[in-house]
Parts: structure tokens; sequence; C-alpha cells
């Protein structure tokens, strides 16, 4: 089954909006957790608006899943990385002021600069997914970086499922089937909710994990954390 890694950064910005603890992110955590989450994400970004540096330390001290630390591999960023060693790196090319990822990478353009990256990190024993819009080239391209896994951008599927389904997931779905004859593992995450995120699915071949944070921490204001995260996982069962 898809596993399914919850993304915690909007409880982090409720958090900070008071400047307290309240919600505990690491009580989140171990919550998502027990409520049946294959993973724990977070996206720590320069400014810490949301999950600062100091939570993915403590949060790799709690987390009994996976944790999967996304980012832009700046200099502090590869720092922590080297500190924390987290099971996952997904390398995300956002730049430090972006609302939220809104792009993947020209694994041409960066090929040289993400070989490096990649080989680091997987040396410090981390997993390695790069962030990827459904470009057949892009996807070719990231073989030659030695990463582990890429991780599909979603936003332009999410945006047209439902004027049409088959239309929106065809790209995705090229990109996937490429991606496992070249021997890459496969994640998706971005926009996915319970309206779009079975048909995906069902669709792609390969799917390994899912990230989501936005929208089920929506909807758990209305259905409950665990209730949420369970509705999630039937989502991802063939």
């Amino acid at each position: 089954m898809t596993k399914l890694s919850v993304n915690i950064n909007k409880i982090a910005t409720l958090r900070n909006a008071r400047g307290h603890n309240r919600p505990d992110l690491l009580q989140a955590a171990r919550d998502c957790e027990r409520f049946g989450a294959d993973g724990i994400t977070v996206h720590p970004r320069p400014d810490e608006r949301h999950v600062r540096y100091q939570d993915v330390r403590d949060l790799k001290q709690v987390v009994t899943t996976e944790l999967n630390v996304e980012g832009n591999p700046t200099p502090d960023f590869l720092d922590l990385v080297r500190e924390v060693r987290p099971e996952q790196v997904t390398l995300v090319p956002d730049a430090p002021d972006a609302i939220t990822s809104n792009a993947g990478w020209d694994t041409i353009k960066h090929q040289v600069y993400l070989i490096g990256v990649v080989q680091e990190l997987k040396a410090l024993g981390c997993r390695v997914s790069i962030f990827l819009d459904p470009d057949p080239a892009m996807v070719k391209a990231a073989v030659a970086t030695g990463t582990d896994r890429i991780e599909l951008y979603t936003e332009a599927y999410a945006s047209n499922y439902a004027a049409d389904p088959a239309a929106a997931l065809a790209p995705y779905r090229q990109a996937a089937e490429l991606a496992q004859e070249l021997g890459l593992g496969l994640n998706a995450g971005h926009d996915l909710d319970l309206e779009n995120l079975a048909y995906l699915h069902q669709n792609l071949p390969g799917l390994a994990e899912v990230s989501i944070g936005h929208a089920l921490i929506c909807d758990a204001l209305y259905l409950g954390l665990e209730n949420t995260i369970q509705l999630y996982r039937r989502q991802l069962i063939s």
C-alpha cells in the first residue's frame, strides 16, 4: 500500500500564531503516527514561519515511523540534515519567500549541483527524493543525479482534476511509468485531498508515498485528526 506521510507544517503555523506551545507539535506528530500515519513530513524554511529548525531536531527524537524533511539544500538546511539525518530528504527548489512549493527542479540545468548534494545525503544514510514536474526530460535527467526517488509535484493534477480526471492525470502517469522503467522510486505531493487522492493512487503505477498536509489539517478541523488520517489511508487502498 502507498504510504501516507502527514505534513505537520500547518500545525506549527497555528502554534506560532500565539508564541507558545499550543498545539504541541511533538505530541501532534506522535498522535499522527498513533492514528495511522506512515511518516511525518516537515518543510522548514529560513524564516521559520512554521516548522523551525529546532522542531526538526526534536522530531527526530520522537518520530518512530519515518521523518521526511523537505527543503532547498541551502548551507543552513544541509547543516541541519547533517545533524538530524532523517530517513528521507526531499529536495525542493523553493525560494526563501515562497508561500509554498510551486515548481520542480530543472534536473538538466542543475544536474551537477544535484549530484553533489545527493551523494552527500546518501552518504549520511538518508533516502533522497527530488521534487519534479511531470516532465519526461526532467525524470530522465534525475537518474544521473543518483537520487533514490522523485516526488511528482501534483498541483496541476489537483487543479484540473474536477474538469477531466483522466486528462489531468495523463502526464503524471507517463512520468510514473518512465520512473519505473528507469528504476526510480516514486512519491507525490501537493494539493492532494479526499476528492482526488484515490484516483491518483489507482492510476499511478509504482506510487510509494504521498505527503499531505494542508488539506488533511483543514479536514481535521471538521472531522477530527484520527478520523481524517484514517479517511486518507482508505484512499490509498487498492
